[in-house]
């Protein structure tokens, strides 16, 4: 134990209870009954849309996005459509390219060019946008978990945004595919713990709602589905941005530790772990109200979500809110900034909203910056957001939030806090003063 100069023991400063994701209360229907991952009749739509892909034998485009979330996402439905019967000569995969996102026209033209009846579209986020392909006979099924009421025209879609606790896109595509056949059920679950740790970490209880994994850890350890998750998230991250590498990795494995040996994937977790090492000291600074961190690092690799869940939980103030870190070399002339809820506020009452703060940041803006941010401002998750904007853009956010500026000092604050003085007189009169005090 740790002691003081005075020999007592160090008061230690007790660490702010963090509640666990899944006690969340869930949203209840007229029975009572939880509402969980998402509306019954959403997923049932979902499923026969699934069967008709099966059945069709015609030709569908699977669009998941790049993480482990996304890609365990994908495989899932993948293996899903194989299994009720669908030819693989008729399943494709789209990646989007880097910095971009589906609903550029490029990718959009991309996707229309390989023609496809079908499109499964997995964990992209979802904004008002034109359908996702320009064929009009094809019909497309969105499955997703980010934060939105706005979806692009002509999908079906299953959002689980507004039912807590949120499930990740993976566990909603493990909870829709596994009652369609009898093997999905082994074959998907170490898919869905992938994606699901990869995205509320690898502390994560799996309590109810959330589905009893307990038979899937005993055949594989949480090590192995976290050193998984690691694995997966490293290609594109990389400058190369290889997630095409992911991606056949995860779609050829039988369960995680076929992923542990894949040397494409050591090989960009290593070049991750040193960027993430060579960025990582950068020294924060605070919005003047101290709500917000703020990091500026300069990278082509994609270690700025990886840096902002780092001093997310190391940061400790009581006023502190948000970290965000913010990539100033990812894409010429614009900056990818990532945020994460600090640990200390993960308990506040009300909760901390990281989208709502930063649009409520840009709307001190008395020229329209939020609108001049456009789409890519502010996307994800109340719990982890970002985006990727013009430089010039950025730096009025950050000249509004008053990054780096010392808080104002309120006086009548500060005088409460500057007590007087007082010296009493002391009654003994042979002091040390008196003994060395020379004799006239």
């Amino acid at each position: 134990m740790k002691r003081a100069a005075n020999g007592k023991p160090k008061a230690v400063k007790p660490k702010p209870q963090v509640p666990d994701y899944t006690d969340a209360e869930p949203l209840r229907d007229e029975q009572g009954n939880p509402v969980w991952p998402a509306p019954a009749d959403a997923m049932d739509h979902a499923r026969a849309f699934l069967k008709q892909c099966a059945a069709s034998n015609e030709k569908v485009l699977i669009v998941p996005d790049k993480d482990a979330d996304g890609l365990s996402s994908g495989v899932q439905i993948y293996r899903t459509l194989t299994t009720l019967g669908l030819d693989k000569d008729k399943l494709d995969v789209h990646l989007h390219k880097r910095g971009a996102n589906i609903h550029h026209e490029e990718e959009r033209q991309e996707m229309t060019a390989k023609e496809p009846s079908y499109v499964i579209v997995l964990d992209q986020g979802s904004i008002k946008a034109p359908p996702i392909v320009n064929r009009s006979s094809a019909r497309t099924l969105l499955l997703d978990h980010h934060l939105s009421d706005i979806f692009p025209d002509d999908a079906e879609v299953v959002s689980a945004c507004h039912y807590p606790p949120v499930a990740t896109s993976s566990l909603l595509t493990y909870e829709i595919c596994k009652t369609l056949h009898e093997d999905l059920p082994e074959s998907l679950a170490y898919l869905a713990c992938i994606g699901t740790h990869g995205d509320l970490g690898n502390t994560l209880k799996w309590n109810p709602p959330f589905p009893d994994m307990t038979a899937m850890f005993k055949q594989h350890t949480k090590k192995s589905i976290n050193d998984a998750v690691s694995l997966l998230n490293a290609p594109r991250r990389t400058a190369k941005y290889d997630v095409i590498s992911a991606w056949n990795a995860l779609l050829e494995s039988k369960q995680p530790s076929d992923l542990l040996s894949n040397g494409r994937l050591q090989a960009a977790r290593s070049e991750i772990n040193e960027e993430v090492e060579r960025n990582t000291h950068t020294p924060p600074k605070f919005s003047q109200d101290g709500r917000i961190a703020v990091l500026k690092i300069s990278s082509k690799a994609q270690v700025h979500p990886v840096i902002a869940t780092r001093w997310a939980g190391h940061l400790n103030s009581k006023k502190l809110e948000i970290v965000m870190v913010a990539n100033y070399g990812y894409l010429d002339g614009m900056v990818n900034f990532s945020c994460r809820i600090a640990r200390v506020a993960r308990s506040r009452d009300p909760p901390v909203n990281i989208i709502e703060s930063l649009k409520a940041a840009a709307d001190l803006s008395t020229d329209g910056l939020k609108e001049r941010m456009g789409e890519s401002f502010a996307r994800g998750h109340k719990e982890a957001s970002g985006g990727i904007v013009l430089r010039e853009a950025f730096e009025e956010l950050m000249a509004l939030l008053r990054v780096g500026e010392k808080p104002e000092k309120n006086s009548d604050d500060e005088r409460a806090k500057k007590k007087p003085k007082t010296v009493e007189k002391s009654p003994q009169k042979n002091t040390l003063g008196n003994y060395f005090a020379k004799k006239p």
